[in-house]
C-alpha cells in the first residue's frame, strides 16, 4: 500500500468529514502492516451530505458496510435495491456506485489486503471462500445478526480510539468475524464448488481475467485481449476453452472477455477524467472508432454519451 494511495483516499474523505487529513489517520498506523479505518455514515452525511451516485474511492481497498437504511447499488451491469440491515462486502476488483435513497445510517470499515496478511496464513482476502464467487456481496441480516454486526462496528470504533498496544490485532479479529458472518450466509454450493477439471479451468480463466483489472493509470494495458491469448496462457486449445466456458457459463470466451472490458470501460468513463483515446488504448483498441463500436454493443450508447449521462444529476 503506497502512501500516495492512502493520502488520496483521505483527501476524498476529508471534505465529507470536515476534518483535517491528519486527524483522520489513526495514531501509529505507520507502524502497522497495511491500513484500517472505520466510519459512521450518519457523521459523514451530517457534515457534508455525500453526493448520491458518486463512485466510492475504494479501488485500492476492501470495504465492509453495515447499512441500516435503504439504498441502491450498481455494479457490473447489475442494480440491487438494498433494504435496511444489510451487510455489504466489496473488493478492489469490482467498481460500483452506491446511491442512498433515504437518510444514511450505518457504519463501514476500510482495510487493505496487507492489513489481514498476519491472520490469513499466506492467503489474500480475494482467496477467502467468501469472495470466490463474486467481488461484491450483499446479505440481508436477521435481527440477531444485525445486533452482532452493529456491536462489532462499535467495538472497532472504540478500539481504534484506544491506546491499547495491540489494538490492531483486535481489529483484525473483528474484520475476520464480519467476514465469517458473510461467509455463513452463502449457500453450500458457493462454499464448496465442484472440483472437476472443467470447473478448475473455468475458475482459472475467471481469475486470470480479473487479475487484469482494475486499470489505475492510462499507461496500463490489458495484456490478454483474445480467446487465443487466454488459451495459450492456460495451456489449452482455444476450442477446448470455448467449449468448457460455454458449458459452464453459457457464454463464450470472447463474450466473457467483452463483458468484462465493457464493465471496466464504464468504470473508467464514470470515475476518471481519462480521454476516450486513453481509455481505448488501455483496453487494447487500435483507435477510438473501434472502441466506440465495441462499447455501443454493450451499452447501446457511445462512450461520450455514456459519460455525459453518468455525470448528470440524479
Amino acid at each position: 500500500m503506497t502512501t500516495t494511495a492512502l493520502t488520496a483516499l483521505y483527501q476524498e474523505l476529508t471534505p465529507c468529514t470536515g476534518a483535517d487529513l491528519s486527524t483522520l489517520l489513526p495514531g501509529g498506523i505507520q507502524r502497522e502492516v497495511g491500513h484500517f479505518n472505520v466510519f459512521d455514515l450518519a457523521d459523514l452525511a451530517e457534515s457534508n451530505q455525500l453526493r448520491p451516485g458518486t463512485p466510492y474511492p475504494c479501488r485500492s481497498f476492501y470495504k465492509i458496510s453495515l447499512l441500516r437504511s435503504r439504498s441502491r447499488t450498481e455494479y457490473a451491469d447489475h442494480t440491487i435495491d438494498i433494504e435496511p440491515d444489510a451487510l455489504v462486502f466489496s473488493t478492489p476488483k469490482v467498481a460500483f456506485q452506491w446511491r442512498p435513497t433515504e437518510a444514511q445510517q450505518g457504519q463501514f470499515c476500510l482495510y487493505t489486503a496487507e492489513f489481514l496478511l498476519p491472520v490469513l496464513g499466506g492467503l489474500t482476502p480475494d482467496e477467502l471462500p467468501l469472495f470466490r464467487a463474486n467481488g461484491y456481496l450483499v446479505f440481508q441480516l436477521t435481527p440477531a445478526e444485525t445486533a452482532r454486526a452493529a456491536a462489532i462496528f462499535t467495538q472497532m470504533q472504540q478500539e481504534l480510539a484506544s491506546d491499547y498496544a495491540h489494538k490492531y490485532d483486535l481489529l483484525r479479529a473483528y474484520v475476520l468475524e464480519l467476514l465469517h458472518l458473510g461467509q455463513k450466509r452463502q449457500t453450500t454450493a458457493t462454499l464448496h464448488p465442484a472440483h472437476s477439471a472443467a470447473a478448475r479451468l473455468t475458475s482459472r480463466f475467471a481469475e486470470l481475467l480479473e487479475r487484469q483489472f482494475p486499470l489505475t493509470t492510462p499507461q496500463q494495458r490489458v495484456p490478454l485481449r483474445t480467446a487465443k491469448d487466454f488459451a495459450d496462457h492456460l495451456a489449452v486449445h482455444v476450442n477446448h476453452l470455448n467449449k468448457v466456458l460455454k458449458d459452464s457459463t453459457g457464454r463464450t470466451t470472447t463474450d466473457l472477455l467483452g463483458g468484462r472490458l465493457a464493465q471496466e470501460a464504464k468504470a473508467l468513463l464514470q470515475q476518471t477524467d481519462w480521454t476516450l483515446w486513453e481509455i481505448a488504448d488501455s483496453l487494447g483498441f487500435v483507435d477510438v472508432a473501434h472502441f466506440s463500436h465495441f462499447f455501443r454493443r454493450y451499452a447501446a450508447v457511445s462512450p461520450g454519451a455514456f459519460r455525459t449521462l453518468a455525470a448528470a444529476p440524479v
